[in-house]
C-alpha cells in the first residue's frame, strides 16, 4: 500500500494529535505513506499543534492556507501535494476512523477485478453519531441528490474516501465539489462503490459547517453538477494502428 492521507482542518485544536496517532497506528502495514494536513486558515491553536506534531511524526507534512478557502480547496491542495498514486481523505474532527483506511484500500483493489474502471471507494456512515436534526437533513439531502444525479451513493458527505490521485485531478474543480465526488467520478467515466465505515462522536470542538450553509450551497451546486452531467460526452476511443 502506497498512499497519501489528506486531512483538511479548520479550527480543530484538540483533535490534531489524537487523530495523527490513530493514523500512524493504522498505517503500520503500509509499504509507504504520508500524512498531509492542510490547515485551512485556522484561527485557534491548530497551527501550533501541527508544528509540535511535526517534531514527533516523520510522515507528517503540513500545508497552510493563509485564509480559509473551504474544505474542497483544502482537499485539492493536499492531493496536488501528494507523492503517492492513491489518496485517502479524512475529516479532521476525529469522527472518521483511520482504521478503516487499509480495509477500503484493499476493497478498492479486490472489487476492481469485477467492477470496471473503479476509481473510488466512498465511506458510508450507516450508523452515525449525530443529532437527530443533522441525521434527518443529511438523509434528505442524500436522497434528493442521489435521485437527481443518479450516483447511487448513500452518503456523499462522509469525509473518508480512497481514490486514484490522477483521476481526481482530472475532475472539474469548484467550491464544495467534495460533496459531489461520486457523481463527478461517474460523469468522467469511472465507477464508485460505497463501503460501510465506523463513525464516532466528535470529541472536541464544534462543526465548522452549519446546516443552512450546506443547504444553500447544496442547492446551487446541485444545479451546477446537473448542468455538467448534461454537457458531458464520453466518446469510445480507439487508435488506428500503423501498417
Amino acid at each position: 500500500m502506497k498512499i497519501s492521507i489528506v486531512v483538511p482542518v479548520h479550527n480543530e485544536a484538540g483533535n490534531i494529535l489524537p487523530l495523527i496517532e490513530e493514523i500512524e497506528k493504522a498505517m503500520t502495514q503500509a509499504e509507504a505513506y504520508e500524512i498531509i494536513y492542510v490547515d485551512d486558515g485556522s484561527r485557534d491553536q491548530t497551527e501550533a499543534e501541527l508544528k509540535a506534531a511535526m517534531q514527533r511524526f516523520n510522515a507528517l507534512r503540513v500545508i497552510r492556507h493563509r485564509q480559509s478557502c473551504g474544505q474542497s480547496t483544502a482537499v485539492l491542495t493536499g492531493v496536488k501535494a501528494a507523492v503517492h498514486p492513491w489518496i485517502a481523505t479524512l475529516d479532521g474532527d476525529g469522527q472518521n476512523d483511520p482504521a478503516d483506511i487499509p480495509r477500503l484500500y484493499r476493497a478498492l483493489f479486490e472489487k476492481n477485478q469485477v467492477t470496471a474502471d473503479l476509481w473510488m471507494i466512498a465511506g458510508w456512515r450507516n450508523k452515525r453519531y449525530d443529532s437527530q436534526w443533522r441525521l434527518f437533513s443529511s438523509k434528505f439531502a442524500n436522497t434528493v441528490r442521489s435521485s437527481l444525479l443518479g450516483d447511487h451513493t448513500p452518503d456523499t458527505g462522509c469525509g473518508l474516501k480512497v481514490f486514484a490521485r490522477d483521476k481526481f485531478l482530472e475532475l472539474p474543480y469548484f467550491d464544495h465539489m467534495h460533496r459531489f465526488l461520486p457523481a463527478l467520478v461517474i460523469r468522467a467515466g469511472g465507477s464508485v462503490i460505497s463501503e460501510p465505515v465506523n463513525h464516532r462522536a466528535r470529541g472536541v470542538g464544534v462543526s465548522n459547517y452549519g446546516t443552512l450553509d450546506r443547504l444553500w450551497a447544496g442547492i446551487t451546486d446541485l444545479l451546477g453538477v446537473i448542468w455538467l452531467q448534461k454537457r458531458t460526452k464520453l466518446p469510445e476511443v480507439s487508435e488506428i494502428e500503423r501498417r
